[in-house]
C-alpha cells in the first residue's frame, strides 16, 4: 500500500493543468524595483511614451493617473501593451519597495505586481515592469520625453533583462 501512494501522487500531478505560459519581454534574470521611491509621490497624470510589443502595434499610447485618497493609492490607466489597449481603474496596494499591485479585478497582464524600476530625480519619468516580463512601459509627465531620459529609461530596462529591441516609442 505504501508503494501505491507515490504512484497515485505522480498520476495526480500528471493530470494537473500546466501553468499558463506568459510570453515575456525579459530574459528572467534578476530584476530590481526602486526601493527608495516614496510611491505617494507619483500622484498625478502620466502619459505613456513607450511599451514593449512583439509586433507592430496599432493602439494609441495611453496613460495613467495615480490618485491618493483616504483608502490609499488608486490608478486609472489605459495602456497600449503588446499591441492591445488594456485598462484598469481601481485601488493599488503598495506590496513592497517600489511595488504596486491592483487590488480590484484587473485584466491580464495588469493583474500582477507592477514594479517601478526607475524614476528620474524630479519624478518626470517612470519605468514600470514585471518580474515575469509580461509587460514593461515608460510613463512621462510635464511635456515630451527628452532623449537623455529616454536613453536612461532604456538602459534601466536593458539592465533589468528586458529586450529593448522590442520597445516601441510613441513619439
Amino acid at each position: 500500500m505504501h508503494r501505491l501512494i507515490p504512484a497515485l501522487l505522480l498520476l495526480l500531478c500528471a493530470c494537473a493543468a500546466p501553468a499558463p505560459r506568459i510570453d515575456g519581454f525579459r530574459d528572467g534574470g534578476p530584476i530590481y524595483s526602486n526601493a527608495v521611491l516614496d510611491l505617494s509621490t507619483i500622484t498625478g497624470n502620466w502619459a505613456q511614451v513607450a511599451a514593449f510589443s512583439a509586433a507592430t502595434t496599432n493602439c494609441r499610447p495611453g496613460g495613467a493617473e495615480f490618485t491618493s485618497g483616504p483608502s490609499g493609492l488608486s490608478v486609472t490607466a489605459r495602456l497600449c501593451l503588446n499591441g492591445s489597449d488594456i485598462s484598469y481603474r481601481g485601488p493599488v496596494a503598495i506590496t513592497g519597495p517600489g511595488r504596486l499591485t491592483p487590488t480590484a479585478r484587473a485584466t491580464r497582464p495588469l493583474d500582477r505586481e507592477w514594479w517601478v524600476l526607475w524614476a528620474d530625480v524630479d519624478l518626470r519619468t517612470l519605468v514600470i515592469g514585471t518580474p515575469d516580463g509580461s509587460f514593461g512601459f515608460i510613463l512621462n509627465r510635464g511635456g515630451p520625453l527628452p532623449p537623455d531620459r529616454l536613453a536612461a529609461a532604456r538602459d534601466i530596462l536593458d539592465w533589468n533583462g528586458y529586450d529593448v529591441a522590442r520597445l516601441t516609442s510613441f513619439r
